[in-house]
């Protein structure tokens, strides 16, 4: 089985992501695999950091950790994103096997 190229985990208890944003989508929903990063769709324009805002928000709920335990380590402005979740206390199913 080949490893999936969108995350890998930093330590034991960090786990990079590499996400693709689609914002203004029509609900939250992680959406499957885009090339080698997972694609996320989120309600929120991406205007004045409120997609990324509104994805660790997103991404909290998910991975079952306060926003504060995730870092946007790359894409501040651009649809690609590369994250840190420090501690996650959840692996969601579609985050386990996407697609």
């Amino acid at each position: 089985m080949q490893r999936a190229k969108w995350y890998k985990w930093q330590d034991d208890k960090t786990l990079s992501i590499n996400v693709r944003i689609q914002a203004r989508a029509s609900n939250d929903e992680i959406a499957g695999l885009y090339g080698d990063q997972l694609k996320i769709r989120i309600t929120a324009p991406p205007v004045e950091g409120k997609a990324n805002a509104h994805l660790i928000g997103f991404l909290s709920k998910c991975f079952g950790v306060p926003k504060s335990n995730i870092t946007l380590v790359k894409g501040t402005t651009g649809r690609d994103k590369q994250l840190l979740i420090h501690s996650p206390r959840i692996l969601p199913e579609s985050l386990i096997s996407p697609g």
